[in-house]
């Protein structure tokens, strides 16, 4: 026990003010001790921030198409996308109507012709004007929201002779 009881005293004798009176730095300071002399380092090459790869893999592939993917794509779209690009997806939503700049309309041609990606990259990373939604939207639902868009495009080009029965009699009984 004589042994033991030393052996601790020991320890504790070694131990002096500075081990329990840490140092600390403010984010954007100065260090004396780095090469930089910042406290806010870059991460070292190759660091993967945290979900980033389950985030890469959600995006990597298409869900399949479904009345439940469009419906959450329009339920997000509503509340993500509307207040730019409006519920038509015009680009003249309330926030441009009150002096924020037009987005383009989901009905140009060149966005009729854009690949997937780009619509998920704007998503994404912003684009222009526009912020990256990637911390506000996840990425199953940017599928969604993607899935929606592209059914706004083709609702443009549809015949009312190629709509069902029920539909086209609907249609016909708008004022």
């Amino acid at each position: 026990m004589r042994p033991v009881l030393l052996l601790l005293l020991a320890l504790l004798a070694a131990c002096d003010q500075r081990m329990v009176e840490q140092p600390n730095r403010r984010a954007f300071g100065t260090a004396e001790r780095l090469p930089d002399r910042r406290v806010n380092q870059p991460p070292p090459p190759g660091t993967v921030a945290r979900d980033e790869l389950a985030a890469e893999q959600a995006l990597a592939s298409r869900p399949p198409m479904g009345a439940a993917l469009l419906a959450r794509g329009r339920e997000r779209f509503e509340i993500d996308c509307a207040p730019c690009h409006a519920r038509t997806g015009e680009g003249d939503g309330m926030v441009v109507q009150r002096g924020f700049p037009q987005p383009p309309s989901y009905f140009e041609q060149r966005l009729v012709d854009a690949p997937d990606r780009h619509f998920l990259d704007v998503m994404t990373n912003g684009y222009g004007a526009m912020y990256s939604y990637a911390d506000r939207v996840a990425p199953a639902d940017r599928w969604a929201i993607l899935a929606y868009v592209r059914a706004l495009q083709l609702s443009r080009h549809v015949a009312a002779a190629d709509l069902p029965d029920d539909l086209r009699a609907r249609l016909g009984a708008r004022p």
